[in-house]
């Protein structure tokens, strides 16, 4: 098949983050910082993803504001004529380090419609800083996206959820359920919402998107576990998207670690366009010709790319196995089993857990 260039890169700088969200899809085992890419590390990927034929490079973590050269790193972008997305949550943004970045768009997560169910979720007490860095943001006279994870704890607060952007000023809205990755998919019993959940959901988005047309733009990603229909993973496994993690991994999505078998390439071992058009991780599972039935055989091949690989490891033990969420899939009924275990309990999320949360937070 005919490999296109990649349009965006996903630069996790650092895993440092001052927050410690029981949903994050980052790896249970870290990169520490003393194994980070050095500055002319990043810079150099930089610049070979420009030449490659990258046009987005999202600036991302952890919290990439942990990184005490983020405004050489910036300028490497700006320098090379990529469009430049800082991803943050916006604990350390200030006018003045905003000014320092020649960045083009900002996404400030938020966790919660209120400070209690904020500070539950993140384990911080971040709420000010959040506001804070809105303000910040629009008052550089730059994009502002709020990204919203949703999960079961959030879920049927949709409406207060767009009310917030709305106040922050934000031009676009994401609202995402919950990816069963890393720390997410060690909670997620206490992270999945029940169906009735995803339907109020649901019905409250369209309705915001419809009201705000015009406005702020509601995206909406839905929860494939729920749908019985997969995603494409990034647009198609090594089609569009790329990952370079903080050590110099380069992934063909965030999450692609999780599979144990899956040759991975370093950009401090070999060239970024080496890796993008001849490794065996990024060719793996591109294109068709890899899918097995029904998979081979679906009028949507074209259209999800066989799904989530990294979700059909997790589910079956086989990253090339039909991605269990479809409806289609014969491993459908190992989520469906998961399905019927979504009641509204009360269990304490792994990363506050004792046995647990100290071997966490010392990571950051």
């Amino acid at each position: 098949m005919t490999v296109p260039a990649p349009l965006g890169l996903l630069a996790e700088l650092t895993h440092a983050c001052p927050l410690h969200c029981a949903y994050c899809s980052n790896p249970l085992e870290l990169v520490a910082r003393t194994d980070e890419l050095s500055t002319s590390d990043w810079l150099a990927v930089i610049a070979a993803a420009a030449a490659l034929g990258v046009a987005q490079v999202h600036l991302s973590g952890g919290e990439p504001l942990r990184r005490a050269d983020l405004p050489e790193i910036a300028a490497g972008c700006a320098d090379r004529g990529v469009y430049t997305n800082l991803i943050t949550s916006g604990v350390g943004l200030s006018a003045e380090r905003l000014a320092a970045l020649p960045v083009d768009h900002a996404q400030l997560s938020v966790q919660d419609a209120d400070p209690a169910g904020a500070a539950r979720i993140s384990g911080t007490r971040a709420w000010d800083h959040k506001l804070a860095a809105a303000r910040v943001v629009k008052a550089a006279g730059l994009p502002l996206t709020v990204n919203v994870v949703l999960h079961r704890h959030n879920i049927d607060r949709v409406d207060t959820l767009v009310a917030l952007a709305e106040r922050m000023g934000a031009d676009r809205l994401e609202l995402a359920h919950t990816q069963y990755y890393g720390w997410a998919q060690r909670n997620r019993s206490w992270l999945l919402p029940t169906a009735a959940q995803v339907r109020a959901a649901d019905a409250a988005v369209a309705g915001a998107a419809r009201r705000l047309a015009g406005r702020m733009e509601v995206l909406y990603v839905s929860p494939d576990l729920h749908t019985g229909t997969p995603k494409p993973c990034m647009g198609g496994w090594g089609r569009q998207q790329l990952t370079v993690a903080p050590n110099g991994d380069v992934l063909p999505c965030p999450v692609a670690r999780v599979l144990p078998d899956l040759p991975v390439d370093n950009v401090r071992d070999r060239p970024l366009p080496a890796i993008w058009y001849d490794s065996q991780g990024f060719n793996r599972f591109r294109g068709t010709d890899w899918m097995a039935p029904p998979c081979r055989g679906c009028p949507r091949r074209e259209v999800d790319f066989g799904g989530c690989r990294c979700q059909a490891y997790q589910f079956t033990g086989d990253a090339g196995a039909t991605d269990p969420v479809c409806r289609l899939s014969p491993h459908r009924p190992l989520v469906d089993a998961v399905l019927a275990t979504a009641v509204l309990a009360t269990a304490v999320p792994a990363v506050d857990a004792p046995d647990v949360a100290p071997e966490y937070r010392r990571r950051f």
